[in-house]
């Protein structure tokens, strides 16, 4: 349960660029020109920029109660051929900071189903300046069309995941609903790959987040995950050298970059209420 089989590099992108699909193959472009100064190899898949829509909706009590301690909670609809999927994902998070804090959250539902769950670093640029990097520990659990209807309010859910409970300022009356109404349509390509050695392989994308109602961009972001079987077997060159080739996508490519912290707390912040964060 607490140990980590997912490295996660990621990096916002300035909205404003994505002003045309073709730009998904610019920024690509560009990377595969920063990735041999560091002996990084790249493939690019065949349907590399198939770009894939979703819906991706959170919902949370009027106050953040999730959010503010570390807690999310995300509803994430798949369309093919511009119809929505008959099955849903359901991912019920934990992320904070501090490694021993996330491990320690038991994020297993009580729920008939499969729970596929996964603890991750996700690893991100520095909240205020190029070229550096702070991790962020991620307890997840994804379920695939629960039976849980989101807006039933804060104590069912609760029943759901317990740990809600022993973290929240949970009461029976809290109203459970979309945060900040926001619909976010996500259109992401999943590009291709990256080899830095030693079987530490990493998977490409590029995603751009927009308001569903205006159809106005809100976010882009460019990932790359590595799964493995240990982390402390993790080879230290392979390691190194995935570290130094993400700080530098930062400072070769510093007009695509948006600091900040991550597109949850861009949805979360969207309106007027402010939103404290652990991210």
């Amino acid at each position: 349960m607490d140990d980590i089989h997912y490295r996660e590099y990621k990096i916002l992108l300035r909205p404003e660029r994505f002003f045309d699909p073709h730009q998904f193959e610019v920024y690509w472009h560009k990377l595969g020109l920063i990735a041999p100064e560091f002996k990084v190899g790249v493939a690019t898949n065949k349907d590399g920029f198939k770009r894939h829509v979703r819906e991706v909706l959170f919902y949370d009590t009027p106050d953040y109660n999730l959010y503010r301690h570390a807690f999310i909670l995300r509803k994430r609809t798949f369309y093919t051929d511009g119809w929505p999927d008959p099955e849903h994902e359901l991912t019920f998070k934990f992320r904070h900071a501090d490694f021993d804090t996330a491990a320690g959250i038991d994020v297993t539902p009580h729920l008939s189903g499969t729970a596929n769950i996964k603890f991750k670093e996700e690893l991100l640029p520095l909240k205020d300046s190029l070229g550096g990097m702070r991790s962020l520990y991620s307890h997840n659990c994804v379920l695939l069309s629960p039976g849980l209807i989101l807006d039933e309010g804060l104590e069912r859910i609760s029943r759901v995941f317990p740990a809600i409970g022993e973290r929240c300022d949970s009461h029976n009356d809290d109203k459970v609903s979309l945060v900040n109404n926001l619909p976010v349509e996500e259109v992401q390509v999943n590009v291709g790959s990256f080899d830095f050695g030693h079987g530490l392989i990493a998977k490409a994308t590029i995603a751009v987040w927009r308001d569903r109602a205006t159809e106005s961009s809100i976010i882009g972001e460019f990932a790359f995950q590595a799964k493995f079987d240990r982390y402390d077997q993790l080879h230290a060159k392979a390691r190194t050298r995935s570290e130094e080739f993400f700080k530098a996508i930062q400072n070769e490519a510093p007009e695509w970059v948006q600091l900040g912290t991550t597109k949850t707390s861009l949805v979360y912040n969207f309106g007027k209420q402010l939103a404290e964060s652990h991210e």
